[in-house]
């Protein structure tokens, strides 16, 4: 892409905050795109914001009077001359209200349709149409649990263990595993506490449970002229309460063929909903048995598609710009090389991960050979309690697994952070923990390092 190409847009309101914004501006930054943040006023001071070409003040710092707020986030792209807007993840970026208020305002959504994040956002909708197009699903219910005793008789059909979880819920919020009838009671209390909490659908899903299951998400882009790809797939199973905190790819627990198999049904998936742009098809993965189920479809760019763009030399945010304008994508066959991995580095407590904000009085990231950082904050600037508590996301790309691991190591060894409470002694314990070192672990794991 050349800079300051005419067919592309002049200018692009990011819609986020912290190092998502950060990481979107850069690409717009180095396509010749006038790059429009949107802060709050506990943000006015990071980095994203003194990156972008042009900054909007959009209200206070709690997020539904900031960034939350359809009518602050359009009013800020009216009156600063946007043409598009970018969601990043995370807040307004899967609401299909804000994409048709993008739209009816005369601009550019760069994502998917409305529509496909409507049909795709209800996990029950999601798994019935998945099952229509082909893509395996777990056992389940096809119409929502609207009370205990309704899940207490689907649990009967369907058999234990079983996951509970919110239909329109996401990051793994109210999420619960049940054994037995007094498990699903509590489960599936949690899960409307958790779905009234976040005003989300009080229907709940019921899925039989795999024991011993892998994470493993397919990163796909639906083109412009309707062909969907997919980019290779990424393990998300070393997460805490549901949560991702590492992720890589490969996936060290998927073979080639089942790599084939999950590869096309990610493509089927996206095909079904006519897909635009990046989005993700998760599954879960039986390792014993060499199979998978479809789980959901995130309908909006990842937390951990760097480590896509360091296996395949792909720019995800260019290509979203691309497809938004109705250009072609600029790259061809995928053929992933390497291999990479992702550690969250969070303002948390290392042990319980519990949120630990405050001032960075130290800042001092890694660098070399195979070594990404992308972070939201530098030294001085102050993590609030308003916010998700990520910081950065630390990166390594290596010839194979092996190197990876080590050029991770030295990375964190190298990563000084002084102030806020955060995950890197965590980090360093994972990396040379033997399941994960071998390759051999599953969702479970961080629950057995702290047992």
């Amino acid at each position: 892409m050349t800079k300051g190409d005419p067919q592309v847009f002049e200018s692009v309101l990011v819609a986020n905050r912290g190092e998502i914004a950060r990481r979107i501006i850069r690409t717009l930054n180095r396509m010749g795109v006038r790059s429009i943040a949107v802060h709050s006023e506990a943000d006015a001071g990071l980095p994203y914001v003194r990156e972008a070409a042009q900054a909007v003040p959009i209200g206070p710092a709690q997020p539904a009077q900031s960034y939350l707020s359809i009518d602050a986030v359009i009013e800020a792209a009216r009156t600063s001359g946007a043409q598009a807007v970018h969601p990043g993840y995370g807040f307004l970026a899967e609401n299909a209200a804000f994409a048709r208020a993008v739209m009816d305002a005369g601009l550019t959504w760069i994502g998917p349709s409305p529509d496909a994040i409507e049909r795709m956002g209800d996990k029950i909708n999601a798994r019935n149409l998945m099952e229509e197009a082909g893509v395996p699903v777990a056992a389940g219910t096809r119409e929502p649990a609207t009370d205990v005793d309704h899940a207490i008789a689907e649990a009967e059909r369907i058999g234990y263990p079983l996951m509970v979880k919110t239909a329109g819920g996401g990051g793994g919020i109210g999420m619960g595993v049940a054994y037995d009838k007094d498990g699903l009671v509590k489960a599936f209390e949690t899960a409307q506490r958790a779905a009234a909490r976040f005003g989300g659908t009080p229907a709940i899903l019921l899925e039989r449970y795999i024991e011993h299951a892998r994470h493993v998400e397919v990163q796909i882009l639906g083109l412009a002229d309707g062909t969907v790809v997919a980019l290779g797939e990424r393990d998300c199973s070393v997460q805490r309460r549901h949560q991702k905190v590492a992720e890589e790819t490969p996936s060290p627990g998927v073979s080639p063929e089942l790599r084939e198999r999950m590869l096309a049904a990610a493509v089927r998936a996206g095909e079904a909903v006519g897909y635009r742009g990046a989005g993700t098809v998760e599954c879960l993965v039986d390792p014993a048995a060499q199979d998978f189920v479809f789980l959901e479809m995130n309908t909006r760019l990842q937390v951990e598609h760097p480590i896509t763009e360091m296996v395949t030399g792909i720019d995800l945010v260019e290509q979203q710009l691309l497809i938004a304008a109705g250009r072609p994508v600029t790259f061809g066959a995928v053929e992933p090389r390497g291999h990479a991995l992702e550690l969250r580095v969070y303002a948390e407590d290392p042990k319980r991960f519990f949120p630990g904000p405050g001032e960075i009085t130290v800042w001092e990231e890694p660098s070399g050979e195979g070594v990404r950082v992308d972070s939201g904050y530098a030294q001085g600037d102050k993590v609030t309690p308003f916010y998700d508590p990520l910081m950065a996301k630390l990166c390594v790309w290596g010839a194979d697994r092996d190197e990876a691991l080590e050029r991770a190591r030295a990375a964190v060894a190298a990563f000084r952070l002084e102030g806020p409470k955060n995950n890197l002694p965590f980090f360093a314990e994972l990396l040379d923990r033997p399941e994960f070192v071998s390759g051999d672990y599953d969702t479970g794991l961080i629950a057995r390092m702290r047992s």
